[in-house]
């Protein structure tokens, strides 16, 4: 099934979520990997516009995925305590607040001196008309934290969903592995 149920979650979703993560901590270990790079490096240029363009085509997922998620029905909440439930949206909230700013703020870095982002070549993003003092460095110290921040949230979300397959036996990761 391609779309969502009341029971589980339908492949489009699925096949989302599960691209963006890999992509997710894909640019979380090239970012690692770039800052160690210094500029006279064989893969400096490279990883830095490999980072750029998969962050961009990330954005575009992530504004798929949000649209898909407003447009689509979501399963029924896990059983468990009320708190349990409210954690688990406000985590869902917290990711999608967290991955959109971190992919604006790499969008503020990469377009700082006013020169336009190309996705692999193939496509410019352009800057935005206006800049502010420090723009990089600023940008660069808010995507440093955010980042950091997100793999936090994804371990934790990753726990909850092993606790709710594992201890609670409700099958809360089997619905984004596997659609009715």
């Amino acid at each position: 099934m391609l779309k969502n149920s009341s029971t589980s979650y339908g492949w489009i979703s699925i096949v989302i979520h599960w691209v963006m993560a890999l992509a997710i901590f894909f640019l979380f270990g090239l970012g690692l990997y770039m800052v160690e790079l210094s500029y006279y490096d064989a893969w400096y240029k490279g990883s830095l516009e490999l980072h750029k363009s998969l962050g961009l085509l990330l954005l575009l997922f992530l504004i798929i995925r949000i649209g898909w998620r407003f447009s689509n029905i979501t399963p029924a909440e896990l059983p468990g305590p009320r708190w349990e439930q409210l954690s688990a949206q406000l985590m869902h909230l917290g990711l999608y607040a967290i991955m959109l700013m971190l992919l604006l703020s790499g969008y503020l870095i990469s377009t700082a001196d006013g020169r336009a982002i190309a996705v692999f070549e193939l496509v410019n993003v352009p800057a935005l008309p206006w800049s502010f003092d420090n723009q990089e460095d600023i940008s660069g110290e808010i995507h440093e934290i955010l980042a950091w921040l997100l793999m936090a949230m994804a371990a934790v979300h990753a726990l909850a969903a092993t606790k709710h397959q594992f201890i609670n036996k409700d099958k809360g990761l089997k619905r984004m592995l596997k659609s009715d």
